[in-house]
């Protein structure tokens, strides 16, 4: 299996540099605010990206489960398990709401192993007032400055930006595909550890995608729930002329909104909320992006795939349901429904 999910190197990201000084680094197992962690003086390391960009995540969940994670885990679960023994992560931040169902277990055990965990959480409603004073809790915890987040909040809004401008040359000029825009968007939960080393491949990047000529696609598809496992489902969309043009999480991660504050800005990031929130973005992104249908991703032993008959109500666009267990490529027989649904599509255009 090795080399199947090592999706970082095909948007001209090079593979995790993990710190040097691993005392200074902090895991995460979701997009949290870096802000706050930078401005602490320490380095954000999402542990799902040094999961999925290892040389052999298959075997990175196998350990987990030879270590006595059960097999009804979520792989990400167990990716991330392995991924901070594999770094040797000191600190982990634990999202104890509004992330993965199986997060207040996997701290509990990092917890057991002797990783410092420090919580963090999200208001279960949208609720700027209550997120203020999370967030000054967690700066709290870090010893962060409070002028010191501020400033990083702008130095880091001016990164997003050349990247919500990658996000743009996806859908509205074709210049990007959809996996690249994929890694891009997903990047920004850590920006790699080094925001200005992140900065200068991103402008590299878009300098590069800016002379490119437009992709013709058969049909535009929108990609919504967790970033995928499977290695080759942009290339094997894309070798049936779909086009990715909308990942919804992955753009959440990059804080799509123009925001004056960190409170506000992590109340209109949408997911740690409600699916009703989701389905708003959503049903606006489309619209902009003139997508012809719509991939639901979800993953094995997660809560999400319930969301299915909500989302179907909801969004009157053509949809398809693919679920997935640990790393890998498609299988045959996923393959031949995808390929049923870009038909349908093709012919509706």
């Amino acid at each position: 299996m090795n080399g199947e999910t090592k999706l970082f190197e095909n948007a001209n990201i090079l593979p995790l540099n993990y710190p040097a000084n691993i005392e200074n680094a902090i895991g995460i197992t979701t997009t949290v605010p870096i802000e706050i962690i930078f401005a602490a003086g320490y380095i954000p390391v999402d542990l799902n990206n040094v999961f999925i960009s290892d040389e052999d995540p298959y075997g990175m969940v196998d350990k987990a489960e030879l270590n006595g994670l059960p097999r009804s885990t979520c792989a990400w679960t167990k990716g991330i398990y392995s991924a901070a023994q594999k770094i040797g992560i000191k600190k982990v931040v634990g999202v104890v709401q509004g992330d993965c169902s199986h997060t207040h277990a996997l701290m509990d055990i990092f917890h057991s192993e002797g990783i410092e965990v420090i919580p963090f959480e999200y208001p279960y409603k949208r609720d700027k007032t209550r997120l203020e004073k999370r967030l000054r809790y967690f700066s709290d915890q870090l010893g962060a400055d409070a002028d010191k987040v501020k400033d990083m909040k702008k130095r880091l809004d001016s990164i997003r930006d050349i990247v919500h401008e990658i996000d743009r040359l996806t859908w509205q000029e074709n210049k990007v595909t959809g996996e690249e825009n994929h890694i891009w968007l997903v990047s920004t939960s850590d920006m790699v550890g080094d925001y200005s080393s992140y900065e200068q491949r991103a402008k590299k990047f878009l300098d590069e995608a800016n002379r490119r000529n437009s992709i013709q696609y058969k049909a535009k598809v929108a990609y919504i729930g967790v970033p995928p496992i499977c290695s080759d489902l942009y290339s094997f969309l894309g070798s049936l002329g779909c086009g990715v043009v909308f990942n919804e999480v992955q753009r959440q991660f990059s804080m799509p909104f123009k925001t004056s504050s960190l409170s506000e800005q992590y109340t209109l990031y949408t997911y740690p909320y409600d699916i009703f929130t989701k389905i708003e973005d959503i049903k606006r992104e489309i619209a902009i992006r003139k997508t012809d249908g719509l991939i639901f991703y979800v993953q094995n032993f997660c809560h999400r795939p319930i969301y299915e008959k909500i989302l179907r109500k909801h969004i009157d666009i053509p949809m398809i349901t693919i679920d997935f267990d640990k790393p890998g490529p498609l299988t045959g027989a996923m393959k031949t429904r995808i390929e049923a649904f870009s038909e349908m599509l093709n012919n509706g255009n």
